[in-house]
C-alpha cells in the first residue's frame, strides 16, 4: 500500500502544481492593448468661386451668318465670335481683325470686306486701308476699328462730347476700357483733325 499511497501523493502533487501553473499563467497574462484611431483634424472647406456668366457679342460684316448675336463663354476671343458666326466669307479682310482680342459682354465684332469696306471721308493709308477721323467719326465708323465694339464707340463719342476733341493717341487712353493694347491696335488707323 505504501507504493500506491506514494503514487497517489505524487499524482496529487502534480495536479496541484499543474493547477498552480495554470492559475499563475492566467493572472500573469499581459493586459490587452487597445488601439485608438484618431481622425485627422478637419481641413478648411475651400470657398467656391463663382462661375462667370456667358457674354453676348454681336458679329457683323464678312462672316457666314452676319448680323447675329452669340452667347460665348467668359474669356472668349474674337476668333471664337467669328467661328460662332460661321467663319469668314471669301471677301473678308482678315488682316484687319484682331483674332486674339479678348471679348467683353456687349462687344461687337465687325469683319470688313477686302478693299471695299471704306468709310466716307476716311483717308486712305499707303496700304490701302482707310484712316478714321477719331474726332468726327460716327458710331458705325468707330466700330470698324479693331477692338472697338458698340460700347467702346459710344464711350469714345461721349468722351468727345463732354471733354472735347482728342489731340493725341494718349488722349484716347482717358476713355474707359482703352488700354495700351487697344492704343497699339489703333495707332496706325486713326487721325486727329
Amino acid at each position: 500500500m505504501s507504493s500506491a499511497r506514494g503514487s497517489f501523493i505524487v499524482f496529487l502533487i502534480l495536479i496541484i502544481l499543474i493547477s498552480l501553473s495554470g492559475a499563475l499563467l492566467l493572472f500573469s497574462r499581459p493586459e490587452p492593448i487597445s488601439i485608438t484611431i484618431k481622425p485627422p483634424p478637419p481641413t478648411a472647406t475651400p470657398i467656391p468661386t463663382p462661375t462667370p456668366r456667358p457674354i453676348l457679342v454681336y458679329v457683323t460684316g464678312e462672316v457666314s451668318r452676319r448680323g447675329t448675336q452669340h452667347f460665348l463663354p467668359y474669356g472668349s476671343r474674337v476668333s471664337d465670335a467669328v467661328a460662332a458666326a460661321g467663319g469668314f466669307t471669301e471677301g473678308a479682310n482678315k488682316e484687319l481683325v484682331n483674332l486674339a482680342g479678348l471679348l467683353r459682354d456687349g462687344d461687337q465684332v465687325h469683319v470688313p470686306k477686302v478693299r471695299t469696306d471704306t468709310i466716307d471721308g476716311a483717308l486712305p493709308t499707303p496700304s490701302g486701308e482707310a484712316l478714321v477721323r477719331i474726332n468726327s467719326a460716327t458710331q458705325a465708323e468707330l466700330e470698324t476699328l479693331p477692338r472697338v465694339g458698340t460700347a467702346m464707340a459710344l464711350r469714345i463719342i461721349e468722351y468727345r462730347e463732354q471733354v472735347g476733341p482728342f489731340s493725341t493717341l494718349a488722349d484716347l487712353d482717358q476713355v474707359s476700357g482703352i488700354g495700351p493694347s487697344t492704343l497699339e491696335a489703333l495707332k496706325d488707323l486713326i487721325v486727329f483733325d
